[in-house]
């Protein structure tokens, strides 16, 4: 039988300080500690997931308990090294605090914290996601995490160090790990790929690299499946494939129909098989990659609208509304959005105005400034005449939303239609009037996201028309 391929990120777990990706300034410090004898009793190490903490705990581990130790550059030959490197040591106990949590679990670790090292000069104790831990085990922590017996240390490890109380921060030294650069995650999987005599393309570790979001170990696990689903030969196409996104010529095929106001009915077929949540992530990392490009097309002012109109997109998904009208929503808001004037552009308008034929000095009553009491009071009445057609067609569109909950769920219908009179639509606000109560509140209120979304894609149109534009949109309720 075929021995089985350890995955890339436990083959390729870095067992020495200098192996450590992106962290050198931490590893650097470590180092500097060990070799000068100048050791805390102990350390927390926080970051984001996969950034290296509980390896570089491990390798602490290890450089403290090595016979030659302590030492920054552990011999790799002594029982205690190789015990180390097989996660075997008598004298390194690892927890997991999001499995062991209550305060008997501390106690019990307390208690091993009584007894001398059983083979090397120091017990080691890592407590992994120690953030998890609850009150009582941090409190039952505190004394002997403070003034614990010389030979013990303790390692914190956390993705969350804002949870842990700040009793238990003054308590250690605290490393920050930081988010590990996309060059350097580059370089690091395409030095695994020459090792196993894997082609690749730059451009598909790239992807590979975006996708882990700066955890190098959800990048390798990216890495093994790209590998399989490739048959060893890592290209850019693939990956695309694997991860379902977007291709880049459909991207800009988006961006050309938004800059250039064309029908978009076309381009929504092709985005179906797309999750709407991954559209606007994939458009907002296109928009930050043209930000960089000197393209007459996009202007600042535009990238600023755009990244506003998609954070309301995920706001409005994150609400759980229809995944189609937020996405035909979002392509009108943007199409819009490219109509709207800057207030430079208006206030170079104003300055335009020619005003040679205007006479200001004469500025007693006269048959003239009758004349403009006249046309004012003419302005007026046409104001008040729109202000009516306003209502009477908000009242229309408040029909269609009801008819609009009624085609979805004829229930929910009922419920909006009995409980809600319309009552005025006045500075881009929806005023309705709730009766609701007990179980008929709760019920509209658990599809709060829906009927907004509807009500949203009812009057957009009419708000664009109204109010140029629909910013500050809201209901009251």
């Amino acid at each position: 039988m075929t021995e089985e391929k350890k995955v890339l990120a436990l083959k390729y777990r870095p067992h020495k300080f200098e192996d450590l990706i992106g962290q050198s300034i931490i590893s650097q410090t470590l180092s500097l500690a060990l070799d000068a004898n100048r050791l805390s009793h102990a350390y927390l190490f926080s970051g984001l997931r996969g950034s290296g903490k509980t390896s570089t705990a491990r390798i602490m581990a290890k450089a403290l308990v090595c016979e030659i130790g302590p030492t920054s550059k552990p011999c790799e030959k002594c029982s205690n090294c190789l015990s180390a490197n097989s996660n075997k040591h008598l004298d390194i106990i690892e927890m997991d605090a999001a499995s062991n949590r209550g305060i008997d679990d501390i106690k019990d670790l307390i208690e091993h914290t009584k007894y001398k090292p059983s083979l090397a000069r120091f017990k080691v104790f890592i407590i992994d996601e120690v953030h998890m831990l609850t009150t009582q085990a941090f409190n039952a922590l505190l004394k002997t995490l403070e003034e614990p017996p010389a030979f013990v240390k303790f390692i914190l490890a956390t993705t969350d160090a804002l949870k842990l109380p700040a009793t238990i921060l003054s308590r250690t030294q605290h490393f920050r790990f930081n988010k590990i650069s996309q060059i350097d995650i580059v370089h690091h999987l395409s030095h695994i790929l020459n090792n196993e005599n894997i082609s690749f393309e730059t451009s598909a570790l790239e992807i590979i690299a975006r996708g882990g979001q700066g955890s190098l170990r959800d990048s390798l696990t990216l890495l093994d499946q790209a590998i399989i689903f490739s048959k060893g030969s890592v290209n850019a196409n693939l990956v695309i494939e694997m991860l379902g996104l977007i291709e880049p010529y459909l991207m800009e095929e988006i961006f050309e129909i938004i800059l250039e106001k064309k029908d978009f009915e076309q381009i929504l077929k092709k985005l179906e098989p797309y999750d709407v949540a991954q559209i606007c992530d994939e458009m907002t990392i296109f928009l930050k990659n043209k930000m960089f490009e000197k393209n007459a097309k996009y202007n600042l002012l535009y990238f600023d609208r755009f990244f506003r109109i998609l954070g309301d997109a995920k706001h409005l998904l994150s609400l759980n509304s229809d995944s189609g009208f937020v996405l035909i929503l979002t392509f009108l808001k943007m199409i819009e959005a490219t109509n709207l004037k800057s207030i430079d552009e208006i206030i170079s308008e104003v300055k335009d105005i020619k005003t040679d034929n205007l006479n200001f000095e004469n500025t007693k009553p006269t048959r003239t400034n009758r004349n403009i009491d006249a046309i004012n009071l003419e302005k007026e009445e046409k104001k008040v005449k729109i202000s009516n057609e306003i209502i009477d067609e908000s009242k229309i569109l408040y029909e269609k939303v009801i008819k609009q909950i009624f085609r979805r769920d004829y229930n929910l219908g009922e419920c909006f239609e009995k409980n809600f009179i319309y009552q005025s639509f006045l500075n881009k606000k929806l005023q309705i009037i709730s009766y609701a109560l007990d179980e008929e509140r709760k019920f509209l209120f658990k599809n709060y996201g829906f009927i907004k979304t509807i009500i949203y894609l009812c009057y957009f149109r009419f708000c664009i028309n109204v109010h140029s534009f629909l910013r500050n949109y809201s209901i009251c309720w």
